[in-house]
C-alpha cells in the first residue's frame, strides 16, 4: 500500500506557517522535519538579505530542450519495509560499539531495494559495505580548510552521538525516501551506463516512464552545444566557514521557488553544524522544499555514488539533468588546488550549484556551476573567487572522485 502523506509546515523563526502537500513518507518523516525545526538558531550573516525578493530563472541553450523528468515516487512494498526495518533495528549496535574502526562498520548499513543497493549515509551505490565503511577509515594525509561539507569524522559522530529515537527517525525516512525512488535510480543507470533493465521493470515501476522513450544515448551529440538554468542572481557567498550547504541550498530554493530565504532558513532544515552538512539532508530538502522533484523536472532526487561512473558516463549525466530536467545538480567535490585555480589553500569536501554544460567543441567540455566558497570573506588576505564559474569538467569529476563520498545529488 502506497504510504500516507503528511502536511508539511513552514517552521523557521517568525514564519508563518504554510501547509505544503508533499511527499507520501513516513510519520517518521513528519517527526524529523520538526526535529529539525528545534535546531537552536544560528547565526544569520545575511547582510542586507530581504526574504520574498522576487526572482525569476534564467534560461539559455541553443536548442529546445528535450522532453523533462518523467519519474515520480513509487510504493514501499512489504520487502521494502522488512528491508527498512532490519537496517534501522540494526542501529541499535551504535549504541554499544567502540572504537572509531568499528563506529564506521556499523555506520554504514545497507539496504537492498529491487536489485540496487543503498548505504545511509551514501546513498545508491555498487559499492560493498566494507569499501564504504573503509573510506569513513581513510582520513587525509595534509591538511584542509573546511568549507562546510561533512567530512568522514563527521558522518561517524552523527551517527553515533544521535539518541536512539532521533537515529530512528532519521534512518527511517532516509530509506523509506530511498525506496520510493529506486524507479528512477534504475532508468538513470540504464540510460547513462546501459544497464539493462529487468523484463518486468515497466509492471513494477509504474511511476516511470515506459523504458526507451526518455533516453538519448550517445554522448553529447544531440544534446546542443551549450545549456544553462538558473540565474546568476541566486548565487551568494556563504555566509560562515561551514555553510556551503545551506548556501547551495540557498540557491537551488531561490531558482525553485522565486524567493529569497536566508541561508540561516536553509542550515536550519537542513540539521547542519559546526561539523558541516551531509548530501542526504541537501536531497532530503530538495525533495521536501523545492518543485525540482516534480515528476514534471528531475523525479525525486537521489543521492548517487558515481566511483564506476567513466568521465562520458559523469558528463553525460551532468547534461541529462541540466537540460533535460531543467533542474539543478547537487555537486560533491573535494576543493583542491590542482582541480581549482582560483583556491589560495587546499580546502574540504564541498558543494556546489551544477548549472550548466559547454561541450566546447575543439576543446576540453566544461561544467557550469556556482561556486558558493569565497575564502577572501574569511581571509581578506587571499583573492576573492567569484560565483559563476565555468570550468574543465573533466577538473571537476576527477574532483569528485577525489570526495571519499564519491557521490552527487541528482
Amino acid at each position: 500500500m502506497p504510504l500516507p502523506r503528511f502536511l508539511a509546515h513552514q517552521i523557521a523563526d517568525g514564519d508563518q506557517p504554510r501547509p505544503l502537500w508533499r511527499h507520501p513518507v513516513t510519520i517518521a518523516a513528519a517527526a524529523l522535519a520538526l526535529t529539525l525545526g528545534a535546531v537552536p538558531f544560528l547565526p544569520d550573516g545575511d547582510d542586507g538579505d530581504q526574504d520574498g525578493e522576487a526572482i525569476t530563472p534564467a534560461a539559455e541553450t541553443t536548442a529546445a530542450p528535450g522532453t523533462s523528468g518523467t519519474t515520480g515516487l513509487g510504493r514501499v512494498t512489504r520487502a521494502m519495509q522488512a528491508e527498512i526495518d532490519r537496517v534501522v533495528a540494526e542501529g541499535a549496535a551504535l549504541d554499544r560499539t567502540q572504537g572509531r574502526t568499528a563506529l564506521a562498520r556499523a555506520s554504514v548499513r545497507c539496504a537492498t531495494f529491487d536489485g540496487q543497493r543503498y548505504c545511509l549515509g551514501f546513498g545508491w551505490t555498487n559499492q560493498t559495505r566494507e569499501a564504504l565503511a573503509a573510506r569513513l577509515l581513510d582520513r587525509p594525509s595534509f591538511g584542509r580548510e573546511s568549507t562546510g561539507d561533512l567530512d568522514a569524522e563527521g558522518v561517524i559522530t552523527r551517527a553515533s552521538g544521535r539518541s536512539a529515537s532521533a537515529r530512528t527517525e532519521a534512518e527511517r525516512a532516509e530509506l523509506t525516501q530511498a525506496a520510493q525512488s529506486v524507479g528512477k535510480v534504475w532508468m538513470l543507470r540504464h540510460e547513462i551506463q546501459g544497464i539493462e533493465l529487468p523484463d518486468d521493470f515497466a509492471a513494477r515501476h509504474p511511476e516511470v516512464a515506459a523504458p526507451g522513450t526518455e533516453s538519448r544515448g550517445g554522448f553529447g551529440e544531440s544534446y546542443p552545444k551549450r545549456s544553462k538554468i538558473l540565474t546568476s542572481r541566486v548565487a551568494q557567498p556563504q555566509n560562515q566557514t561551514y555553510w556551503c550547504g545551506p548556501a547551495t541550498m540557498q540557491a537551488i530554493g531561490w531558482g525553485s521557488s522565486k524567493e529569497r530565504k536566508n541561508q540561516s532558513y536553509w542550515a536550519r532544515r537542513l540539521g547542519t553544524t559546526t561539523d558541516g552538512t551531509a548530501i542526504t539532508d541537501m536531497v532530503r530538502v530538495i525533495n521536501n522544499q523545492t518543485d525540482y522533484d516534480a515528476r514534471d523536472k528531475a523525479g525525486p532526487y537521489v543521492v548517487l555514488d558515481i566511483s564506476d561512473f567513466t568521465f562520458k558516463q559523469w558528463y553525460r549525466l551532468m547534461m541529462r539533468h541540466v537540460h533535460d530536467y531543467r533542474a539543478p545538480v547537487v555537486l560533491h567535490p573535494v576543493l583542491l588546488k590542482r582541480y581549482y585555480p582560483y583556491l589560495d589553500d587546499d580546502a574540504s569536501g564541498h558543494f556546489q550549484v551544477g548549472r550548466g554544460f559547454d561541450q566546447n567543441p575543439g576543446g576540453n567540455p566544461q561544467i557550469g556551476y556556482f561556486e558558493p566558497w569565497d575564502q577572501s570573506r574569511f581571509d581578506p588576505s587571499e583573492p576573492a573567487i567569484g560565483r559563476v564559474q565555468w570550468r574543465n569538467a573533466y577538473r571537476s569529476y576527477r574532483a569528485n572522485l577525489d570526495h571519499f563520498q564519491h557521490n552527487v545529488g541528482v
